[in-house]
């Protein structure tokens, strides 16, 4: 199973742009913002497993 952190890059509406810590050069994933925590904003740090993110 997929592990790893995201910082949420960018808030466009109702998608997050998420980039991966340990993959910095990879494309930044587009995530809806009903599947994040409400709390999140941009700079923070979101933990991903089990197919949930959690703020960090």
């Amino acid at each position: 199973m997929l592990t790893c952190d995201y910082i949420v890059e960018k808030i466009d509406g109702d998608y997050a742009h998420l980039r991966r810590t340990d993959l910095p050069d990879e494309e930044p994933k587009l995530v809806a913002r009903a599947l994040l925590p409400a709390e999140i904003t941009e700079g923070c740090t979101l933990h991903y497993e089990m197919m949930q993110y959690t703020l960090k």
